[in-house]
């Protein structure tokens, strides 16, 4: 008798302390005690798990705020179990909570939050689509460029293809020259490849500033004619002209030396400090590799 009185006061303890540096109400964890009562053989939960079932609860509610809060807690955990739970998240009938769960499965191995992340990529909302581009960039996943060269040659907002154009820098995936190229290139009226036709000609200076950037990232020499014809075209913005001098310099190819000094003059400060700095990352490189 002594023996059961024990053990229900430390189990009594263990609640209380679980309450006090868990932040789990005993609301919660009567909650949590019913969905646990569905899958038998799980034993005692450790605090991490305790925290995952509360933000599991959350998830259902009729409080789109507290779904929402919920996801992004998850996310907040960088737990791979965290994310399997925000995974149910991505099929939300409230907008920003899936844009909300597109970055808070990536702690899930990176084939996996591809996969879940890709059909985002079609949603109906352009902000959800815009933060599943941006996720997906995050996970480095080379099974991710078909789909965010997609969107960035035939989304019709801004946003979702300036966004598409960033994550395919942060992948870095050469497959992704043609089309970046094909983006910039459009506006400096130089003919796309048959690959990339269904492209129209980008105006928006942050997927052409977003475009440039990421070719640098790339560092594909194949990307190099296009980034000189965007700098010698004075009708470009100033902006994407400096953005394709320093893609350049990041590149490194002593083929684009000729283009880039004929900036060094501009009327652009900036163009031309730019071009300065890349002519110099070149002449460097080429010094310590022999050229």
């Amino acid at each position: 008798m002594q023996t059961q009185k024990n053990k229900n006061l430390k189990a009594l303890f263990a609640t209380a302390l679980v309450v006090a540096v868990v932040g789990i109400s005993p609301v919660d964890l009567a909650a949590i005690a019913l969905v646990r009562q569905d899958q038998p053989g799980t034993g005692s939960l450790t605090p991490l798990q305790l925290k995952i079932e509360r933000q599991r609860v959350r998830l259902n509610s009729a409080e789109q705020e507290e779904r929402r809060d919920a996801v992004s807690q998850l996310g907040a955990m960088h737990h791979p179990d965290a994310s399997r739970v925000a995974v149910f998240a991505l099929k939300d009938s409230s907008a920003i909570v899936r844009a909300t769960a597109a970055s808070s499965v990536l702690a899930l191995p990176r084939d996996e939050s591809v996969t879940k992340l890709i059909p985002l990529l079609s949603d109906k909302d352009e902000f959800v689509r815009r933060e599943a581009a941006y996720a997906l960039g995050k996970t480095r996943g080379n099974n991710a460029v078909g789909p965010l060269i997609d969107r960035l040659l035939t989304d019709k907002e801004d946003a979702v293809r300036g966004a598409s154009a960033v994550a395919l820098g942060e992948i870095s995936d050469a497959t992704a020259v043609a089309a970046l190229a094909a983006v910039i290139s459009s506006q400096a009226g130089v003919a796309a490849s048959k690959k990339n036709q269904k492209s129209k000609k980008e105006k928006n200076p942050f997927v052409l500033r977003a475009a440039a950037r990421s070719l640098g990232q790339i560092g594909s020499p194949g990307a190099v004619p296009a980034l000189i014809a965007v700098l010698q075209d004075e009708k470009v913005d100033d902006d994407v002209r400096r953005e394709s001098a320093v893609a350049l310099g990041l590149i490194g190819e002593p083929s684009s030396l000729p283009a880039l000094r004929n900036v060094l003059t501009a009327r652009d400060p900036y163009l031309s400090r730019a071009a300065h700095e890349a002519v110099q990352k070149i002449l460097k490189s080429s010094i310590n590799n022999g050229r």
